[in-house]
């Protein structure tokens, strides 16, 4: 018996995106700033921002301890990834606290040797699981932002219960480290996602001053908050890009499988094409994206430890390695909020 063919859209045919027009409408932006970006005048001429990112999620994964139906899956060692539905996996749960356990410090460690402050998107569940590492955050100046309150997949997720999860991230964080986080990255977010978050920051009178949940750009950029039509005064969303190519999940990943080696060459090509582009005239952002579990590892860590030193030997003034709060910040003085413009 033949197959199904999958039905196909009509020409021209209507969006079925539930939320369209909503107060979660956030539309697609496929335009950008063309050939010609805005000159991002980072501090001192640098010609690249670079900003480090450590995922702490430790602790924060799914697990029948949480109240989860079933194990995490999700990058971690083993190649295959069996569910345990109603039970523990034990195999998955040593491999997380690898993380939290080692993989956290030996990162600090070489962050702080060379005087480089990160930004930690922190699952709040997972610093309540081990204070000591929001303590150390705070201590060695780095900014400690929002990864949600679970590592879990809020894209079925009522909008009551993420927003209920919302409120308790913040609550979670500002008890731990004494300060709201001003930013916010998901990863696992759900359509409505980030305009829940800005809705929750503004009845909190929190303010949200960068969201990373875009992967489009070299440089951040403005989004019109769907909430704020009509508003007289409208703040828009300040998007500062993460990345999934200058990442160590590429590890757990069929699109990367890379060695070490590889993981350095990759981040070392991207740095020298960023570069270049911003001798050239067109300074950009650069971020990489780290895992206690992943690059924590010793087989991988040199990687990491590798390009800290490539990028550590350019001229003074070239490359300004920094934390996500702080380019955002940049980018609000130099170019505010237009509404209708990124």
């Amino acid at each position: 018996m033949a197959g199904t063919k999958a039905k196909e859209a009509p020409l021209d045919a209507a969006s079925l995106d539930p939320d369209a027009g909503t107060k979660y409408d956030f539309p697609r932006g496929l335009v950008g700033y063309g050939r010609h970006p805005p000159d991002a005048q980072w501090p001192g001429g640098a010609k690249i921002a670079v900003s480090f990112v450590i995922n702490y999620e430790e602790g924060a994964e799914r697990n029948v301890l949480n109240g989860d139906p079933e194990s995490e899956t999700a990058l971690w060692e083993q190649a295959e990834r069996p569910a345990r539905s109603g039970e523990r996996a034990i195999n998955a749960e040593s491999d997380y606290e690898y993380g939290s356990r080692v993989g956290i410090w030996r990162m600090l460690n070489l962050f702080e040797a060379h005087k480089i402050p990160i930004t930690a998107y922190a699952v709040g569940q997972a610093l309540e699981m081990n204070p000591a590492v929001a303590t150390a955050l705070k201590e060695g100046g780095h900014e400690i932002a929002s990864h949600a309150y679970r590592w879990i997949d809020y894209h079925d997720m009522s909008p009551e219960l993420e927003k209920a999860y919302i409120f308790r991230q913040l609550e979670v964080l500002k008890k731990l480290t004494g300060e709201y986080p001003v930013g916010w990255y998901y990863g696992r977010l759900s359509p409505r996602s980030r305009g829940l978050v800005h809705e929750v920051y503004k009845e909190m009178g929190v303010p949200l001053v960068w969201e990373s949940d875009s992967y489009c750009d070299d440089l951040p950029y403005w989004v019109d908050v769907a909430a704020e039509k009509g508003d007289e005064k409208p703040e828009g969303m300040l998007m500062v890009p993460y990345t999934y190519d200058n990442n160590d999940l590429k590890f757990h990943s069929t699109t990367g499988a890379f060695s070490p080696q590889q993981f350095f060459e990759y981040l070392q090509g991207a740095f020298d094409t960023l570069l270049a582009e911003g001798q050239a005239g067109q300074p950009k952002m650069m971020t990489i994206g780290l895992h206690c579990r992943i690059i924590g590892k010793p087989g991988r860590f040199q990687a990491l430890k590798r390009f800290v030193e490539y990028i550590s030997s350019k001229p003074a003034g070239q490359v300004w390695i920094t934390r996500r709060v702080d380019i955002a910040q940049h980018w609000r003085s130099k170019y505010p909020y237009q509404k209708g413009k990124r």
